[in-house]
């Protein structure tokens, strides 16, 4: 869509669109990025901000008109030389002067006009008309080359290993890339004690989908967390399915144990508060 569409209809069509994705935006960081409500409604304004201006650089500029643009070499056609230097009628004719390739910048004084027979007017060389965002890409020509062979072969970026492909580390440190098998598993609970789970939210890095995570593998309370030891924090690492390794970066032991004892964190206060989920 552009201005010659309606001016209009292409501003409206950009801020349309521009909703639609901060829409999904604000849901994907509420529900996926577990931000809260007012944290996704903020960047979901900033991003619609963002797509309105862009969308309207893009889809709403004037273009050129079609009847504005000259073909090249639309007035270089030459006349053909008089024969006003023959001596007698019909005893001589001038051939016309050939029209060579038009070239750009090339000066008028310098361009050779060839002449059939002597007597014939020379013929002077016309500038060409450039194209729009012809100079641009004249200043472009010779940024890119290509290395072939052994260049491109040397400079190639090594292939991943397969650890980096699957999100897999070595979580216990023994050398050995494990995968689900690394460290040892924590002994887990089939049901919450006295069917009441702990709110494992309060605990910084654990969202609503960890929280559901970790009861299904048996981890309903902080004081199981709290006795994790090495091992058994390398094998939930490694088990944590989409959330590898969030156990040892968010320090879920260290929170556990101060909310087993019945203390609190600035993040559990605001958890309590509702100020998060």
């Amino acid at each position: 869509m552009n201005k010659s569409d309606g001016g209009a209809d292409c501003t409206w069509g950009s801020v349309v669109m521009a909703a639609l994705i901060a829409a999904l935006a604000t849901v994907v960081m509420r529900f996926f990025a577990e931000l809260s409500w007012t944290g996704s409604i903020f960047v979901g304004a900033i991003a619609f901000a963002v797509l309105v201006l862009l969308f309207i650089w893009i889809f709403c500029r004037e273009l050129p008109a079609l009847g504005d643009i000259e073909a090249p070499g639309a007035n270089t056609g030459a006349k053909p030389a008089s024969d006003s230097g023959a001596s007698d009628a019909g005893s001589a004719s001038v051939a016309p002067a050939t029209t060579s390739s038009p070239v750009a910048d090339t000066p008028a004084d310098t361009a050779a006009a060839p002449t059939a027979t002597a007597g014939a007017a020379p013929t002077a060389a016309v500038k060409s008309t450039q194209l729009p965002g012809q100079e641009e890409l004249a200043a472009r020509k010779g940024e890119w080359r290509y290395d072939g062979g052994d260049t491109a072969k040397a400079s190639a970026p090594a292939p991943a290993s397969a650890a980096a492909d699957t999100g897999d580390k070595d979580y216990d440190g023994d050398g050995v890339v494990e995968g689900t098998d690394e460290g040892q598993r924590p002994e887990g609970l089939t049901e919450a004690r006295g069917g009441k789970a702990d709110n494992l939210k309060e605990i910084k890095g654990i969202g609503p989908k960890l929280e559901k995570l970790c009861n299904s593998l048996g981890f309903y309370h902080f004081d199981q967390i709290a006795a994790w030891t090495s091992d058994e924090i390398a094998w939930v690492d490694a088990n944590l399915e989409g959330f590898k390794g969030r156990v040892t970066r968010d320090e879920w032991v260290a929170q556990a144990k101060v909310l087993a004892a019945g203390g609190e964190t600035e993040f559990s206060k605001r958890v309590e508060d509702g100020d998060v989920y």
